[in-house]
């Protein structure tokens, strides 16, 4: 019997409870979920690379079957090497939708792996990365948006 290897790629830069909640739910179809850390040479992320790696691995550490990893090419080569059955990738609406469409049909061109997308649940819908990056810069407190731990890291930034 095959293992079923589902990859939710993302900056994750900070990981938030909507991200955990998608990976949650995401280890409910799959054996085994990957979160790849897209590392892009172009961006410069509020987290590096490695404090990002960590924060999302506690966040995620009491689900069982899911690691991370750090990926600096292409997340279709990552899916093939790693025997990816899926991407997995979480949607709040439409622009979600509009933005991820085309990324999802050139990974299935480039690697034949079908993208599924999980619809946000309703009471995390409106947290995302930039605009928790943007409370965390004005001193607001973000606890009830992030992990605990990512929480701290961002108060240790923005302080």
């Amino acid at each position: 019997m095959s293992t079923r290897v589902a990859v939710c790629p993302g900056s994750f830069d900070p990981i938030t409870l909507g991200h955990v909640d998608i990976v949650r739910r995401a280890r409910g179809i799959a054996d085994e979920v990957i979160i790849a850390i897209g590392i892009n040479p172009a961006k410069t992320p509020l987290i590096d690379d490695e404090t990002r790696r960590d924060l999302v691995a506690e966040a995620v550490a009491d689900i069982p079957g899911v690691r991370v990893e750090l990926v600096p090419g292409l997340i279709a080569d990552f899916c093939r090497e790693v025997g990816a059955s899926a991407i997995v990738k979480g949607i709040r609406g439409g622009a979600d939708y509009d933005h991820e469409l085309p990324m999802a049909l050139m990974n299935k061109h480039l690697s034949g792996i079908e993208t599924v997308f999980l619809t946000a649940n309703p009471e995390l819908i409106h947290i995302s990365s930039s605009l928790v990056r943007e409370l965390s810069k004005f001193g607001r407190d973000v606890s009830d948006l992030v992990p605990p731990q990512v929480a701290a890291a961002l108060a240790k930034i923005e302080g």
